[in-house]
């Protein structure tokens, strides 16, 4: 892998699909020449420890836990909303770590996930089109002609809100937020009086009880007061993700700084394309996700690009087959994959194949169907003897009615209750919770 990163103007030739059509290239190429002024968000060294963990999740020594927005936006930056999303992820993750007894590796869909992939140029509205809202990244959600216009500046947007989520992140799990003697407090408002609220009480308990005892024996080491916690998103806008890509001054080889993990998605990864193209000389721990048209040869060609010397840590699949095709589609995949010796981590996603609309118009998903394609996930990892490694999940830390289902029985007429995301429905905090559970019992029988 070259020191040299291709060049905006080469992976433009490379006509790079779901990229916005910006009218004014001077102010384009203005804001990427401010970006590349700008300090990384996330440093080399600790994409290289987070490489370092994945490479243990191939092996099936550790579980990896993706969690976070859909889309975050400008307006969702506050210290609540940030904090919200942490407490899910790190209640989650002390389940997992708790009855499954294995290592998690903490990684949040936060930071930069401000662009979104979409199906459709255009949206039309009784009788009115507009460009496609893409996420604050490009434009903006409301349906107005001026708010659909693509505007370069939110790049620099997205930098700044980005290093203002990770700031607080920070804070968060290094300031004794993380601290593990914090686990009851982390059960607040409303979840405490759901079900599965009082299932992660129990835990809480017990990993109360163990803590005291290690304090009695005099142990207690750095790991119970703040936690390991890094962030990815989709590495989909190249004017940002180029802008953001740097020389690491140790190695003299080029780092993504924008995120410790990006991914290339489903719609992106063609193998002649700018996205693998610009991925494919970065080093840091990348992902691509599969969908269920995904070849065996696809994903080996995906792997040869992009992880030529087979390097553990490295490339993440990230599966997401829908809960009706997993168990037919992903065998062939693995087994092949597995076959050939090549190192990768596997992932399962099971939102994106789920999603359907409502009868009231909205987006939604149904848990069951959620949880049907982890079971599958993990089915089809058991009977050939490899390592289902990870979740990657769309959810957030406050009470809405985005997904049916779950131990709360939402249902479709509870949608429109508090329906608060600008593109896919997430998981609520309680659906959350109730999933880290379902898949520990998973973990412990894999």
């Amino acid at each position: 892998m070259s020191s040299t990163v291709p060049d905006l103007e080469a992976l433009r030739a490379l006509n790079p699909a779901q990229q916005p059509d910006y009218p004014d290239r001077a102010a384009v190429d203005a804001a990427v020449a401010r970006l590349r002024t700008m300090p990384p968000l996330v440093f080399a060294g600790e994409c290289d420890e987070l490489k370092d963990k994945i490479a243990a999740v191939s092996r099936g020594e550790s579980f990896m836990l993706m969690g976070g927005d859909c889309a975050e936006t400008f307006a969702g930056v506050t210290a609540d909303n940030v904090r919200n999303k942490l407490r899910v992820l790190l209640q989650m993750a002390v389940v997992l770590t708790y009855a499954a007894s294995v290592p998690v590796v903490k990684v949040g869909r936060i930071a930069g996930q401000y662009a979104k992939p979409r199906s459709s140029d255009l949206e039309t509205r009784e009788g009115v089109t507009l460009p496609a809202y893409r996420g604050d990244a490009v434009n903006g959600f409301d349906f107005t002609a001026e708010a659909r216009v693509p505007d370069p500046q939110r790049l620099v947007d997205v930098y700044n809100s980005s290093a203002a989520t990770l700031n607080l992140v920070r804070a968060f799990v290094t300031g004794g937020y993380a601290d593990l003697r914090q686990v009851h407090t982390w059960n607040t408002d409303f979840v405490r009086e759901s079900s599965v609220g009082e299932q992660y009480e129990l835990v809480a308990a017990e990993i109360d009880r163990a803590l005291t005892f290690m304090q009695a024996i005099g142990a207690d080491p750095d790991e119970f007061h703040r936690v390991d916690f890094h962030t990815c998103h989709e590495g989909l806008v190249l004017d940002y993700e180029h802008a953001m890509t740097r020389i690491d001054s140790r190695t003299g080889t080029p780092y993504d700084v924008s995120a410790h993990f990006v991914w290339i998605g489903e719609r992106t990864r063609q193998l002649d394309g700018a996205h693998v193209e610009l991925f494919r000389h970065i080093r840091n721990p990348i992902g691509v996700k599969l969908g269920p048209g995904t070849t065996a040869d696809d994903a080996l060609a995906l792997a040869a690009k992009l992880n030529p010397d087979n390097e553990p840590g490295r490339l993440t699949f990230i599966t997401r087959f829908g809960a009706g095709r997993i168990r037919d589609g992903l065998p062939d995949l693995v087994e092949k994959v597995t076959a050939s010796g090549v190192e990768v981590a596997w992932v399962c996603d099971p939102m994106h194949g789920n999603t359907f609309e409502a009868s009231s118009g909205y987006k939604t998903r149904r848990f069951d169907d959620v949880i049907d394609e982890i079971k599958g996930f993990f089915e089809v990892h058991r009977s050939l003897g490899t390592w289902p490694g990870g979740v990657h999940v769309e959810l957030t830390g406050d009470d809405v009615t985005e997904c049916v289902g779950g131990g709360e029985e939402l249902l479709e007429v509870h949608l429109g209750e508090r329906y608060e995301s600008v593109c896919d429905p997430r998981l609520n905090r309680v659906q959350s919770l109730e999933l880290a559970f379902l898949v520990a019992d998973m973990l412990r029988n894999a």
